[in-house]
Formats: C-alpha cells, sequence, structure tokens
C-alpha cells in the first residue's frame, strides 16, 4: 500500500498572521520563514494523525485487493472517491464504476468498500483509488490540531538557529502530544 498526494492543499489551516500574534511578531521580514515554518508543522500532524487538515487530492496505490472488504484510506475526512483504476499486464488503465461504492469518510482512517474488485494483471500496484480528503476550510479545521500547529511551529522558529531547516522538525514541544491524542491513529 502506497499513500501519494495529487494536489497539495490550496491553503493552510493556521494562517501567516495568526502565527505572527501567536509569536507577537510584527515585522515581515522573516514571513518565507514562518510560512515554511506552518507547512512543515502541518506536514507532520497529517502524517503523525492521518488527518488531512485542508482538502488536498491522494492516491492510493494497492498490488491487489485486501482480503476483508474494507480498504482503510490512511487519511481522514475523505470528501470523495474520485476514481479507482485497475491496471492490466501491459500498464494500461480501466476505470471501474464508482456505484457500487460505500464510503465511512470520517472513520479514523477512512474506510472504504468496493463490491465489485475484478483482479488487477498488474502484479504491483494494479489497483489505484484516487479520492480527495480533508476539511473545506479553515473553520473547519478541529481548534486543538490549528494549536498544536501554532505551538509546533513556534517551537520550530525558537530553535530555528540550532537545528537546520532540512532536519525540521527536530523536536516536539511540550504539550504537543496531548493536544493530537484524541487524533493519533492506534495500532496493534
Amino acid at each position: 500500500m502506497t499513500l501519494i498526494q495529487t494536489d497539495p492543499p490550496l491553503a493552510e489551516p493556521v494562517t501567516l498572521a495568526e502565527l505572527k500574534a501567536h509569536l507577537r511578531i510584527d515585522a515581515t521580514d522573516e514571513d518565507g520563514l514562518l510560512e515554511g515554518l506552518i507547512r512543515v508543522a502541518r506536514t507532520h500532524l497529517e502524517a503523525v494523525t492521518g488527518v488531512a487538515l485542508m482538502s488536498q487530492g491522494f492516491r492510493l496505490a494497492l498490488d491487489d485487493w485486501p482480503q476483508d472488504a474494507v480498504i482503510q484510506l490512511m487519511r481522514t475526512p475523505v470528501q470523495t472517491v474520485d476514481a479507482i483504476l485497475l491496471y492490466d499486464a501491459d500498464g494500461v488503465a480501466r476505470n471501474l464504476d464508482l456505484s457500487g461504492l460505500l464510503l465511512d469518510g470520517i472513520a479514523h482512517p477512512a474506510r472504504l468498500v468496493v463490491t465489485q474488485r475484478p483482479r488487477p494483471s498488474q502484479p504491483i500496484n494494479g489497483i489505484e483509488i484516487e479520492f480527495t480528503a480533508g476539511f473545506n476550510s479553515i473553520n473547519e479545521v478541529p481548534p486543538e490540531l490549528k494549536r498544536a500547529i501554532l505551538i509546533h511551529a513556534a517551537h520550530l522558529y525558537e530553535f530555528r538557529a540550532a537545528v537546520s531547516a532540512d532536519m525540521q522538525p527536530a523536536s516536539i514541544p511540550a504539550g504537543y502530544d496531548r493536544l493530537i491524542a484524541p487524533w493519533q491513529r492506534r495500532t496493534l
């Protein structure tokens, strides 16, 4: 199973103005840095929780259908399943009919049941599920997740000289784990 982001979010769940107010910064000379820190904090939060914070496109590649009928889409909330492609041995894609789908888009992770499950002929990544996940607007993003981004971005800003940008996030601020705990994926 491989999850690929196909369309990035058009906006961040926390604005530059919100982060600047949180940090009590009025100058504009570090706006580029601050925007980058928001992006890093969002990306990290999405990776550890499986929550797509803003609307974005994804492609889930599968070698074959899972044994049980339920496919876990690895992101939540899922708005739509846009296409299911089945590849033949020559690598030519065929669209599956989407009329028999059952989607639980708010489960964590979102779940999908496909009633018609023809076997792919391509042995690796023979099935691709394209879907859109995330909240539609900044106002829909849960406040504890926005707060987690703010404190994480502030923490990254505080230690910006100690750790290079390519090594971020180098650490997680105190209290971050408690803010995101209800949203984290649980595995056995």
